[in-house]
């Protein structure tokens, strides 16, 4: 193989369309790069097609569905470089593999205002061939000292601290439930969906995917055995940092001061209105959300309530889709999509959108929680932070001035 030149193709990226055929071709060759196909038809010459089938599903699963949908990008675009430079993507030679990373690193955004992708994302692109070169039994070009080296570079020409979206605060968050669509039919809908999401995200300090992937039959309603309230535990199955599900990781939230801040009635009332779809239809949700006592702000929905039927075994997406017209789809919100959601109520709240993403929810429990005193120990419980520094970050932007010898100065 010839040593490889800097060239001036830029490598594709996720805001350059390829072309149709192009990317058709790249996608249906690449579904299954985390998946050995050799060794698999060797599983049907020893075995059978059936435990060929068996293997790959779980090779399959062996990664998170987000882990597997960015990695499958990456490669394409990696793929669809190699393909303009004629170079060999399986197995890569590893200054290819370089001079692609600082291709990545050099190229701007189309207005040229920016950087088109970040560090951290370039690296994430290097993991990507190292996994789908590990998945095909193949040493890893990404070893190579003079990878190594390229990604120490990059880190160091473009080390900058990436800029964090701002948290949702309680006031923040009091100024997002202001703006809420109206409560009756078609908006209604929206609003019941939005209301949950935004204060289990918040109450919960979830992840964005770990809200869109909840289901009803994550959720049991239990009675705070100190207040009698009826109070919500909610187990997340797998997350970001138990992949595997080992832990069975749970939140808990109790009922809010206020009716229109409690997670627990945003779910009552989420799921009488789920309830009446199922029963009776668009027109069912129509008389529910015309009923008066639908926009009554202070009685708490939740004193009396045990649970929703449609924890049923069924998997129902806690937060499904929901069009303009109010019409209730059968799958779930995407961790992408709860992110806009947010950055969407930001703007009409007239903040900047820009400053807002999915997970100011997550951190805006850490930094309400520090600004009421809560200990790093308390924060840590909820969030499932296993890392002392990071809440202490939150910590430190909730009040500066915390546990600081600059207080002692007699200034």
């Amino acid at each position: 193989m010839n040593t490889p030149h800097p060239t001036h193709h830029d490598p594709p990226t996720d805001e350059v369309a390829l072309p149709e055929p192009v990317r058709a071709r790249l996608e249906h060759t690449t579904h299954g790069v985390l998946v050995d196909t050799r060794a698999l038809a060797q599983v049907r010459e020893r075995f059978d097609t059936e435990q060929a089938h068996v293997l790959g599903r779980y090779l399959a699963n062996a990664q998170s569905p987000n882990t597997l949908r960015a990695y499958r990008t990456d490669w394409t675009s990696f793929t669809a470089w190699c393909l303009a430079e004629q170079r060999q993507s399986l197995p890569a030679d590893p200054v290819d593999v370089a001079v692609y990373l600082a291709a990545c690193a050099h190229t701007r955004t189309p207005d040229d205002t920016a950087w088109a992708l970040a560090p951290s994302s370039i690296e994430r692109r290097a993991a990507a061939i190292a996994a789908v070169h590990g998945a095909h039994g193949l040493e890893s070009p990404t070893r190579a000292e003079v990878v190594r080296m390229t990604l120490r570079g990059i880190r160091r020409t473009r080390d900058t601290r990436p800029r964090r979206k701002d948290p949702v605060v309680l006031a923040t968050l009091e100024a997002l439930l202001a703006v809420r669509p109206h409560p009756g039919h078609p908006q209604g809908v929206a609003r019941r969906r939005d209301t949950l999401l935004l204060l289990t995200g918040f109450a919960g300090a979830l992840r964005r995917t770990e809200l869109a992937s909840l289901t009803f039959d994550d959720l049991t309603v239990r009675t705070d055995a100190s207040t009698g309230a009826p109070a919500l535990v909610v187990r997340l199955g797998a997350t970001k940092t138990d992949q595997e599900d080992r832990y069975g990781q749970v939140v808990a939230l109790p009922r809010g001061r206020h009716r229109h801040t409690c997670p627990v009635c945003a779910l009552a009332d989420w799921s009488h209105l789920l309830q009446a779809h199922l029963q009776g239809g668009t027109q069912a949700v129509r008389e529910l959300l015309a009923q008066p006592q639908a926009n009554t702000p202070l009685t708490h929905l939740c004193q009396d309530w045990n649970g929703t039927d449609l924890r049923d075994g069924s998997r129902r997406p806690l937060l499904p889709t929901v069009d303009q017209h109010g019409h209730i789809g059968a799958r779930a919100m995407s961790g992408r999509a709860v992110g806009e959601l947010v950055k969407r109520y930001a703007r009409r709240a007239g903040l900047n959108p820009d400053d807002f993403g999915g997970h100011s929810l997550r951190s805006g429990f850490a930094t309400q929680a520090a600004l009421g005193g809560a200990s790093d120990r308390e924060i840590m419980r909820q969030g499932r932070w296993t890392n002392p520094r990071t809440v202490h970050d939150y910590i430190r932007t909730a009040n500066p001035l915390e546990d600081n010898a600059v207080t002692r100065l007699g200034l």
